[in-house]
């Protein structure tokens, strides 16, 4: 495993982070993802990705997390990052999401009762609220850190002039502003136009989630679409996103990827990974096998600049 710096903190992060958004609710077996999460530990996958609304049903994730830290990797917590978050749709009423003081507060409190926890080490807030003041929700965040319930602060999905407003008043109250959790891949390079440079400005590591584009960069679709697919059973892609273009995109990136003698997963997370400023990449897992091929991300050769050229005019057609 390699570790990376998170901006100008002193602390380090796995190049790959496991995320446990899906697979990890009541509907997948306890024993697989128990599996799943010591596999990772033993690979030395240091840092493990939750929110409160992950599941189904919402809150079961860090339930089932809560269990596996009991049973196996609690002695380990000082060896752990564990990161959770609050924003979206939790509970019914006027208080279960955005970016209250109120929410985010109740939410931290009742995510570090599932997991069993004293503390997280990275709380974030989810996604910007467009009606609460961003001095409002940076100062819950704040005020966590300072009732000791969690080390350090993140946010996600914020745009670059969101980022660097809630960096400034962040530094002004003194817990400056750690990590940034963005959607990329190839197929969403958003990030590149002036996130990566906000970030590195301001000293915050970057931590993408869907490298792998919902699946569709491995080779999951390149034989048709299979029942049990994302695209047939998740709300986050449909048919739609299997265009013919699309298609042939995925089918000419796998080719780079054998001429690497890589799965077309692997060079996908081995291209997001190219740029320093990228701290780590959140992956999913469905089981140890998937897991492990996917971390051979990291013993591959550093991509060429004449493959990222190749990569890069594909990618553009």
């Amino acid at each position: 495993m390699q570790y990376r710096r998170s901006g100008r903190s002193g602390l380090k992060l796995p190049a790959i982070s496991l995320g446990l958004w899906h697979n990890f609710g009541h509907a997948r077996a306890y024993e697989t993802q128990q599996a799943i999460v010591r596999r990772a530990f033993d690979l030395g996958v240091t840092h493990f990705d939750l929110a409160n609304n992950y599941g189904p049903p919402p809150g079961s994730a860090e339930l089932n997390f809560g269990r596996i830290l009991a049973e196996d990797l609690l002695p380990y917590r000082d060896e752990l990052i564990i990161s959770t978050k609050a924003g979206y749709d939790m509970w019914d009423g006027p208080y279960g999401e955005w970016g209250s003081r109120k929410y985010l507060t109740a939410s931290l409190d009742q995510s570090l009762r599932r997991m069993g926890l004293e503390y997280v080490d990275i709380f974030y807030s989810h996604r910007p609220d467009p009606d609460t003041p961003l001095e409002e929700t940076m100062g819950a965040l704040d005020r966590a850190v300072r009732a000791g319930k969690a080390l350090y602060v993140g946010i996600s999905n914020y745009t670059p002039s969101q980022t660097a407003e809630a960096a400034r008043i962040l530094r002004e109250l003194g817990t400056p502003l750690l990590i940034h959790q963005p959607r990329y891949s190839m197929f969403d390079r958003w990030i590149e136009e002036s996130l990566l440079d906000v970030l590195s400005s301001e000293g915050v590591g970057c931590i993408p989630f869907s490298p792998l584009a919902q699946g569709l960069l491995t080779d999951r679709y390149l034989s048709g679409i299979p029942d049990d697919s994302r695209v047939r059973t998740s709300r986050f892609l449909n048919e739609s996103d299997l265009t013919p273009t699309r298609l042939a995109t995925i089918e000419a990136l796998n080719e780079v990827a054998r001429g690497r003698e890589q799965s077309l997963a692997q060079l996908a997370l081995a291209w997001a990974l190219r740029d320093p400023r990228v701290t780590s990449l959140i992956i999913g897992a469905s089981s140890v096998t998937q897991l492990e091929q996917n971390l051979g991300a990291l013993s591959a050769a550093p991509l060429e600049s004449d493959e990222l050229d190749r990569i890069d005019a594909l990618l553009a057609e």
